[in-house]
């Protein structure tokens, strides 16, 4: 399947960027990634951002009447507005005239158009936002579900959360035997509410992925676990405050340079490191979360994303596609039902 060139339906009108960090962010994947870029939203806005002498070979602008606002009520928005550019982007996902979606719009928006446009997968209850987060040891991320999708979440959504993300893990990032934790306040199978005990006992009873038990939250950037599971709430929050972390941590680095001539040799001397530092730490450069468990590939970017995550994102997206992420969560569920049955 990677063979073929992937077709990224992006919305073009959701960010705070929108669409001109969007559509430069659209164009480097273009020529870098060699995907077809489906540019959703209002043709005029986009070409007014589109180079003079672009060569539209692998770039198409799909008309689209409206947009979700960010202060917007999810739900009723999508559905007061059926035209607007994360419904059509949905829609060409759905039509198959697209392998993916990729939107820095309203995310719950995003969220709401892919249940209702897309559906769930097969033996998939809710689905669940995935991010990817760097780890104290490098070239090992860790793969945090849910991170925003489901605020509560019953024992059986968390054992599903790390079926499929185990399968991300293994196909997209690289890991043969992915594994798995479950975010709690203590490493002992009898720690947490009884939710988490529940959940606990039945990760550790799925044969299909690799559980080794709790994870508490000095754990999460250890690199000990490569997928950890835990409902919406504690997710996002774990997120944001990752997000800030991060950006913390640039800064003191910036502030913390020699001044002068002396810190323009120093910066000089230490710049290949510093651009690893800021590409594992920096929440822009994995471009942003796939919504695990709709049947199609959509990726849910940050509200202020620039044109480098939001070519990141296209990456992250166009790696799902190659690696065949969907087709692999459905066999996984198809087993189960065949083996239940």
């Amino acid at each position: 399947m990677g063979s073929t060139c992937v077709r990224i339906a992006i919305d073009a009108m959701g960010g705070d960027h929108a669409p001109s960090e969007i559509v430069a962010g659209a164009l480097r994947a273009r020529e870098e990634l060699g995907v077809k870029v489906l540019l959703v939203g209002d043709p005029q806005q986009i070409e007014s951002k589109l180079p003079p002498k672009i060569n539209m070979a692998q770039v198409e602008i799909v008309p689209a009447q409206d947009a979700i606002a960010m202060d917007e009520e999810p739900l009723s928005g999508i559905r007061r507005k059926p035209k607007a550019s994360i419904n059509v982007a949905m829609d060409l996902v759905k039509q198959k005239q697209a392998d993916a979606v990729v939107s820095a719009g309203h995310s719950g928006a995003a969220m709401a158009a892919a249940l209702l446009r897309l559906g769930r997968l097969s033996g998939i209850d809710r689905p669940a936002i995935g991010a990817v987060f760097p780890t104290m040891v490098a070239s090992k991320p860790v793969l945090i579900l849910d991170v925003g999708a489901n605020v509560d979440c019953r024992p059986k959504f968390l054992e599903q959360f790390a079926v499929m993300g185990s399968v991300y893990s293994q196909y997209v990032l690289g890991i043969p035997k992915p594994l798995v934790g479950l975010l709690n306040i203590g490493e002992e199978d009898s720690k947490g509410n009884d939710a988490a005990v529940r959940a606990h006992q039945l990760l550790r009873e799925n044969s299909r992925i690799t559980f080794i038990g709790n994870a508490e939250g000095r754990d999460v950037l250890s690199g000990h676990f490569d997928v950890i599971v835990c409902d919406g709430f504690m997710g996002n929050v774990l997120l944001k405050f990752a997000e800030a972390v991060g950006e913390v941590m640039l800064q003191i680095v910036r502030e913390e340079l020699p001044q002068g001539l002396h810190g323009q040799i120093g910066t000089a001397i230490l710049k290949p490191n510093l651009k690893r530092i800021k590409q594992r730490m920096d929440h822009a450069e994995h471009g942003g979360a796939l919504l695990l468990g709709v049947d199609g590939i959509c990726i849910i970017s940050h509200g202020s994303s620039q044109a480098p995550s939001i070519f990141n994102a296209i990456r992250m997206a166009k790696e799902a596609v190659d690696n065949q992420v969907l087709d692999r969560i459905q066999s996984q569920y198809q087993s189960i039902q065949h083996e239940s049955g």
